[in-house]
Parts: structure tokens; sequence; C-alpha cells
């Protein structure tokens, strides 16, 4: 199902999270080729932006291949996150401009950005409306339900935007209390999109194609947003994708198809930062990609201590070899009973 984000065609309902320090360009890429619709890059300070810091401009590079996608800001001053906003416009490649007001953490919360806003609908609408008239682009706001379970502001925070002339809300089922803990209340996002009438994107304990059309199902919602579960996993954005169009489920990827994506991801990444930066930033997200895959404890803890670009490779390969071996001796026995 096509949708919109003001002007800017969505070409199905798979939508990637903003995550910080995953959703760079490099991965943002993979995505696209494994079918999301829109992509939203990791979230950028506003005062990176302004003071021009070369590694925050270098976070605003969009490749031509991963459109349509979103540059998300953050910031605490409505002055500095119009300017950062007005950068965005003139200055990126990016088709949407995003307002993160659901980032729980207390480094961002304390400089009064992220979910902090969450508890004053007034200023999402002064903060939403002051960006809004500054730029060309379409603006979208990514929000959590509320501050904490006595504090939930959810209808009152998205209609505050959309009076405020965002073209798309994104809403994280949980509280900025909760963090990444406990479950989303899919209920919450219900009660937001039965009230909005501007595109509404669902976030939260989407981690397989059933649970997105569920989500969808149940809350009415424009688009399913993906966040951690297509971390080592792309192959999650094809099957929700397929799933949604024909309720047919694909197969969940091999290991040697995990593996090789694997290697791949990292190779961009280097190409994208650099073999110091790159490989020290796949650590993290390598264990990803061997989630699931039996056997695979000492191969994670021999990527986290790698150096290189070829001890990386080098790991993965002497991986691959020793499960194929397993698959064929599974199969051997297989065959003689």
């Amino acid at each position: 199902m096509k949708w919109k984000i003001g002007d800017v065609e969505i070409p199905n309902q798979v939508v990637v999270a903003p995550m910080a320090g995953v959703t760079n360009s490099a991965f943002r890429v993979i995505c696209k080729e494994f079918g999301a619709g829109y992509v939203v890059c990791e979230m950028i300070s506003d005062r990176g932006i302004m003071y021009h810091n070369k590694r925050t401009l270098n976070m605003m590079n969009v490749d031509p291949s991963e459109h349509p996608m979103g540059i998300q800001i953050f910031g605490g001053t409505k002055e500095t996150l119009v300017e950062a906003a007005k950068y965005v416009d003139e200055h990126t490649a990016a088709d949407v401009i995003d307002i993160n007001m659901g980032c729980p953490v207390n480094k961002v919360v304390k400089t009064d950005a992220g979910a902090r806003w969450l508890l004053d609908p007034n200023k999402v609408y002064e903060m939403v409306s002051s960006v809004t008239d500054a730029v060309k682009k379409p603006v979208t706001v990514k929000m959590r339900t509320g501050w904490d379970d006595k504090h939930i502001y959810a209808v009152e925070n998205a209609l505050a935007a959309e009076r405020a002339g965002a073209s798309a809300i994104a809403m994280h089922g949980r509280t900025r209390k909760q963090m990444y803990t406990g479950h989303a209340d899919w209920n919450i996002l219900k009660e937001v999109a039965d009230h909005l009438t501007i595109p509404f994107m669902a976030n939260g304990d989407i981690r397989t194609p059933e649970d997105a059309k569920k989500v969808l199902d149940m809350t009415g919602a424009t688009a399913a947003m993906i966040g951690r579960a297509a971390m080592g996993n792309p192959w999650m954005l094809t099957r929700t994708e397929h799933y949604l169009e024909t309720g047919e489920l694909l197969p969940e990827a091999t290991p040697n198809e995990k593996i090789k994506m694997a290697k791949e991801h990292l190779n961009r990444l280097i190409d994208l930062k650099g073999e110091y930066v790159g490989v020290r930033e796949f650590r993290g997200l390598s264990t990803y990609y061997l989630k699931g895959i039996p056997r695979s404890a000492r191969t994670k803890a021999a990527l986290v201590e790698a150096e290189t670009r070829d001890q990386m490779n080098e790991i993965f390969d002497r991986f691959a070899e020793q499960t194929a071996e397993r698959e064929m001796k599974r199969a051997a026995r297989k065959q003689a009973q």
C-alpha cells in the first residue's frame, strides 16, 4: 500500500526506525535493498549541525539509493532546532525532516530535548510549528506515549504536532520511564491513530511479520515502524513487506546468508567510515547477525576483539566453514536413517 508524508510518496508500509549508532547510510541502503519503504537516519544534534561539526555533517550523507528517507534532529531550544532544520532543508538530500521527541536517555533529556517534551503538549506545538514554518520539506515527529504511566499525553501531544503542521507522526508504545523494558502499549497507539488525520507509524515490539500485520490491524496505523528486529536481520523487512502484501510467510535467512550479509555490511560500513571506525562500530552489530545460529558464542567473542577488516572476514569465513560442515553431517545422518 502506497502512502505519503507530505508530497513524498512511500511505496509500502514497512518503515525502519531511527536507531543511534545503527541507522547510518550503510545500514539504510541495506534496508532499502531488503524492501523497506522508508528509512530514517540516526538522530543528529542540532548544535552539532549549527557548529558544522565534521562528524555530524558526515552523518547526513544520503546515498541516492535510499530515497525516500528522513533525517532526524534533536535539540533543546526552539532557535537551535529551527537552525538545524533549515540546514537539513537547504543543504542535504533528505526528503523529510524528523524531530525527535522520544529519546529517553539522560544525556538527551537533561538538555531539555527528546522525551522531555512529552510532559507539555504546548511545548510540542511551539517547537513543531516553529520548524514547519521555517522549512519547505515535510516535517514528522517521533515520540513516545508519555513520560511515565502517570503522565501519558499521547493523544494530546500527537494532536499538538498535527496542528503545528507535522505531516506524519511516529510513536513508540512505551513511556520514557520504561526505556526499552516491559511491553509496548498498542492500545494507546490505537487511540492516537483514531484521533489523527495525518499518517501514523506504529513502533514497539514489532519482532515478526505477523506482529507488523497485527499492529496495523489493531491500531489502524498507516505503517509499521521496525527497530531492533531489523538489526542483523534485514530479511525481517523483506518478509514483512511480502507478508503484508500476500499473507505468505517467506522462510527465514539461512546461517550462510546471515554470514554473507554480515561481511557485506562490514565492508559497506568501512567504505563509509574508514577501517578503524568501521570495524569498531561493527563489533556490536556483528553479534546480531549470528543470533540464533548454533555454536556461535566463540565466534561472537572473537568478533568483538577483532581489530581489522581482514580479521573479521577471516572469523566469519571460518565460522561459515564450520557451519557448512555441521549441516553436511546432519544431512548425511538424516539420509542414513
